[in-house]
């Protein structure tokens, strides 16, 4: 499924990389995917999804609102038919895992 919403947001205004605070396509687990769009100079975030537990489609707008360097979630969206809280893990970044292997 392509998500056209944030498709026809682009296109409508017709925005490049550059006119973008935050844009990420990221498949979850267990099936689900998502695609979030921030405008530069906006405080709104547009958020497509298919939900990973119920597998339907939603869309969110949600006040953005930037995370600390340690936090492991860029930011966290509910989904609007089974209230399944969707996280959505920072690409880089975040709280290191200690290796728990032992030292010989």
């Amino acid at each position: 499924m392509d998500f056209e919403k944030i498709a026809g947001i682009i296109k409508e205004k017709g925005l490049h990389a550059a006119d973008c605070e935050y844009h990420t396509i990221r498949e979850l687990e267990d099936g689900g995917k998502l695609r979030a769009l921030l405008v530069k100079g906006s405080t709104t975030l547009n958020i497509e999804y298919t939900c990973p537990t119920c597998k339907k489609y939603g869309f969110n707008q949600q006040e953005w609102k930037p995370v600390s360097k340690a936090a492991m979630y860029k930011f966290s969206t509910k989904c609007q038919h089974c209230g399944f809280e969707i996280k959505v893990p920072k690409l880089k970044g975040g709280k290191k895992k200690k290796d728990k292997t032992p030292e010989a």
